[in-house]
């Protein structure tokens, strides 16, 4: 009995290896400078810049709710186009104004940046990215209140960067698809619109279930008592949120930037 018990700790032991040693050639921080050095020149040049932020998602969801679930995402779609790293996330971004606060900065724990500051990160961080010898990035942002920084960012190195065969690409369509094309998935498997929500409701947080299931206080995602105004979840109920209802949004958002990336890598 102690051997098989053994035996089997010892093929935990070995698929946990495993896993690591495959998700270190996807995630940039994870690798060292010579191997991220052989990958490029083996031909992964293109780079992904998951962009979450650190905000208030209800009383059921941790505040890294973003940055945790745009690293997962923007690892799936670096394993299915077999020639790209995901650079860190990034997890400071404009939240909103905070003397006097408004949106988000209302909650404590919401973290806020200016949009000139971000777009500062932005840019260095593709400049870091190009000098290291990718040849494509790739804004992908999971949250909808700096969506418009990202494509002017692109715009400009792209003028910049003209004169080089280096290209940003702001895929926005990875957050656009979050949003309506998801809701019409969930509609479709009986979910009512007064529960798919805008934020922290149904929607979100199967999302969040799918890639980070640990953020997610499942007890109170289910008390509909502290889903009340002022706590933070908008237009919706998370209550019957679940894996299987994210993995529907996870498969939209996956495909449709795995398309949009491939399709800019072919462009010239």
């Amino acid at each position: 009995m102690n051997i098989r018990l053994s035996c089997v700790a010892a093929l935990i032991l070995c698929l946990n290896f495993v896993t690591v040693q495959a998700a270190s050639g996807i995630y940039l921080e994870e690798m060292t400078w010579t191997e991220l050095r052989d990958a490029v020149a083996a031909g992964h040049t293109t780079a992904i810049i998951p962009i979450g932020g650190t905000e208030q998602s209800g009383p059921h969801m941790a505040l890294g709710k973003h940055n945790a679930r745009v690293k997962v995402i923007a690892g799936l779609i670096a394993e299915k186009l077999g020639d790209a790293i995901v650079a860190p996330v990034i997890a400071y971004v404009p939240e909103g104004a905070i003397d006097p606060p408004t949106e988000h900065m209302k909650f404590p724990g919401t973290l806020t940046v200016s949009d000139d500051a971000f777009m500062q990160v932005l840019e260095s961080a593709a400049a870091s990215l190009k000098h290291g010898g990718f040849k494509r990035v790739v804004f992908i942002g999971d949250h909808g209140g700096y969506q418009r920084d990202l494509a002017v960012v692109a715009d400009k190195l792209n003028a910049r960067w003209k004169s080089s065969d280096a290209r940003v690409l702001a895929d926005l369509d990875y957050y656009h698809l979050s949003q309506e094309p998801y809701a019409k998935a969930l509609e479709a498997q009986g979910i009512r619109r007064d529960e798919i929500g805008s934020h922290a409701a149904l929607a979100d947080t199967s999302l969040e279930l799918a890639t980070v299931p640990d953020m997610v206080r499942t007890d109170a995602m289910k008390n509909t008592n502290l889903m009340i105004a002022g706590q933070g979840v908008y237009g919706g109920n998370p209550a019957r949120s679940s894996a299987a209802l994210g993995q529907l949004g996870i498969d939209l958002i996956v495909s449709g930037t795995v398309t949009a990336i491939r399709k800019f890598e072919a462009a010239k």
